[in-house]
């Protein structure tokens, strides 16, 4: 089922990024957009909304204040150009805050954040997943039960999973960071593991689809206490 969104922002050209940033993405249906929150209350007590992209300086209500008078909150991402009220948003339990401009690598990052609480929050058949940037706007969902080993390449990534690879244009430690900490793990500087495709571990190094990886000397202790416990 696809996560549906609405965006308030009483700026055009920004609603018009994130609309296009959206129409790269699959999983997420964009059913609305509103240049006041006063108008999108009334949209939101009458529609089952699981995500927004909210501004925080709006005329009649504010960001928010808006994010304050919702009895029922769907997961939120701000949206603005002043880096000052980021405190205050995340104490209000927003799920990521976005400068404006918004670059697609970031958005991407964001939308990652969403499905990976979705998937932690509710109960669901439909296997974990992740989007990654293959080239320009093309992305590519990949399953993370068939991610074996992340490499670094200096500024790339190559993502080896069950039945395919896949090079992308991001640094080891952000896209570990997206990935379920309990069932990947960092083992080296250059590489991060599925932690139920590990296979073997001797001395310190591990076998993950038949390659030997090597664990760095400032993992070993996570490492290990990760397979054992």
């Amino acid at each position: 089922m696809k996560t549906k969104c609405i965006i308030i922002d009483d700026e055009p050209l920004a609603i018009n990024v994130i609309k296009n940033h959206l129409k790269e993405i699959n999983d997420i249906e964009l059913v609305n957009t509103f240049s006041n929150a006063i108008e999108a209350l009334s949209y939101i007590k009458e529609h089952q909304i699981d995500l927004l992209f909210l501004d925080i300086n709006m005329p009649l209500l504010d960001g928010l204040s808006f994010i304050k008078s919702l009895e029922k909150k769907p997961l939120i991402i701000i949206t603005t150009a002043h880096s000052e009220f980021a405190v205050e948003s995340y104490e209000l339990d927003v799920l990521d805050y976005l400068i404006k401009p918004i670059p697609f690598p970031r958005f991407v990052q964001s939308i990652n954040r969403v499905f990976r609480t979705k998937n932690t929050n509710q109960i669901s058949n439909e296997r974990p997943y992740i989007f990654v940037k293959l080239e320009k706007k093309k992305m590519r969902k990949i399953y993370l039960d068939e991610i074996l080993v992340i490499e670094s390449l200096k500024d790339y990534l190559k993502i080896t999973t069950l039945t395919n690879k896949f090079v992308i244009h991001q640094t080891l430690s952000n896209f570990t960071e997206e990935l379920p900490a309990k069932k990947f793990i960092r083992v080296h500087r250059s590489y991060t593991v599925a932690v139920d495709k590990i296979d073997t571990i001797e001395g310190n190094s591990i076998e993950v689809g038949g390659i030997r990886y090597a664990i760095g000397r400032t993992y070993i202790d996570t490492v290990k206490n990760a397979i054992f416990n």
